[in-house]
């Protein structure tokens, strides 16, 4: 029965974690607001090395449309705006000596399908990792089978886990039915 019950939990952990990883993707989506996340994989060049925008500077939003981006170090003002336009995120950075102020451009109609696209791709990978789990679950189950575990309390396990399987499934499309809708949403 405990090989029953880690199989379970175990999935259970497996599919969270995707839909955990596919609630960072969509953070990561832009929306038409102006969100640090959006920086988040921008890479700056400190001292040589390559490293993640927020270890240089902090960023947040001023407003829905501007972030500000202000370095720890002034010296580090221009490789920052360098390695924002280097990032190709559509984002014109403007260093004003102090800061870095970003205003994040309304987006077209073509540039919003093409985000809902990139959700609807995200969440298509989500799908693809719950079902994964699923079916990495069913084939314990069926080794548990021929190793003497009751057929009733296998078909049993097996409902379970595709309840946890349409569950999480059912999430994803949550998630990417808001997603839409903020991108969306003009």
């Amino acid at each position: 029965m405990t090989d029953v019950k880690s199989i379970l939990d175990s999935s259970k952990n497996q599919m969270e974690k995707a839909i955990q990883h596919l609630e960072l993707e969509l953070q990561k989506v832009r929306a038409g607001k102006a969100n640090p996340v959006m920086l988040e994989n921008v890479m700056v060049d400190y001292y040589g090395s390559k490293v993640p925008i927020s270890n240089t500077a902090s960023v947040n939003s001023q407003d829905a449309r501007t972030l500000i981006v202000q370095p720890w170090e002034k010296s580090m003002l221009t490789p920052i705006e360098k390695a924002i336009q280097m990032a190709n995120l559509g984002l014109n950075p403007q260093n004003d000596g102090v800061i870095i102020r970003i205003v994040v451009p309304p987006l077209t109609e073509e540039r919003r399908r093409d985000l809902t696209k990139t959700a609807r791709s995200l969440g298509e990978d989500a799908k693809v990792g719950i079902r994964n789990v699923r079916k990495e679950s069913m084939e314990q189950v069926k080794k548990l089978l021929k190793d003497g575990l009751p057929e009733d309390i296998a078909k049993d396990t097996e409902a379970k886990i595709q309840t946890l399987t349409d569950t999480h499934v059912a999430k994803v499309d949550k998630h990417l039915e808001q997603k839409e809708k903020e991108i969306m949403t003009v």
